[in-house]
């Protein structure tokens, strides 16, 4: 029997696990969480952009823990005073990849002065690089490529990352701009090159208690989503952990 299904198994058992928690979740984290609410009764889960999410939280929605996709959003809440401060960490990492459909590639290289946009024809799906955090670092990619300028009028925004994929893997877009632990879910893209981490803020996912959420349940949630078995799960899905809690299986 796997650590993950021991430790399952415990949370089963207490009673304390049985009344619902629900976590506001970047739609980028769906895969990973989606499997390990497997392995905890009463984990509920509502997927968005982490901007759209965030303003629910802002507007009273009854979310107990916020995982965002970026800093800035989770910034926003704190400035309002609705999140638990001293809950915050930064939990999770990622990568930024320029994929294609399926068997439709072309030749890139990821430099100034490569004409990305004569490479290719059609647009380019990015979360929406207003405020979906993947579309925000996309875009300071483009833009420290000196490639954005040529694209502007070529691109695709999309609510959320996963549906910039979708764009791309129906065809409705020639490449995208997603993250990594995205596109290994998908059989139906190619991935062109992995965007350096220099050419964008870093990729961190923070997680918190919202405010006036925190009691026995919500905490003892939250140390599960920051425990060494949730952390083994995120590495699976190619996510990078920053931070774990030690005294947690």
């Amino acid at each position: 029997m796997s650590r993950l299904s021991t430790f399952a198994i415990l949370l089963l058992l207490c009673p304390a696990t049985v009344a619902a928690q629900t976590v506001f979740a970047a739609a980028s984290l769906a895969s990973a969480l989606e499997e390990l609410a497997s392995h905890y009764q009463g984990m509920h889960l509502s997927f968005a952009g982490s901007s759209t999410l965030a303003k629910q939280i802002e507007a009273g929605a009854p979310a107990d823990i916020y995982f965002a996709a970026n800093t800035q959003w989770m910034d926003y809440l704190q400035a309002r005073q609705l999140i638990e401060a001293d809950t915050r960490t930064d939990l999770l990492g990622n990568a930024l990849l320029l994929i294609a459909a399926k068997g439709e590639t072309f030749t890139v290289h990821i430099e100034t002065g490569f004409d990305f946009a004569a490479a290719f024809t059609g647009r380019l799906a990015l979360g929406d690089p207003d405020h979906v955090p993947a579309g925000l670092y996309a875009r300071e990619a483009l833009e420290n490529l000196g490639w954005w300028a040529a694209l502007e009028k070529r691109l695709a925004p999309a609510p959320d990352v996963r549906a910039a994929l979708v764009y791309v893997e129906r065809g409705e877009c020639a490449a995208g701009l997603v993250y990594a632990t995205d596109a290994r879910q998908s059989s139906y893209i190619d991935t062109l090159a992995t965007l350096p981490d220099s050419l964008h803020s870093p990729i961190v996912y923070p997680i918190a208690l919202v405010k006036d959420r925190a009691n026995e349940k919500t905490h003892r949630l939250l140390a599960f989503l920051q425990s060494n078995l949730a952390a083994d799960l995120f590495r699976r899905h190619g996510f990078t952990v920053l931070k774990t809690d030690a005294t947690q299986p």
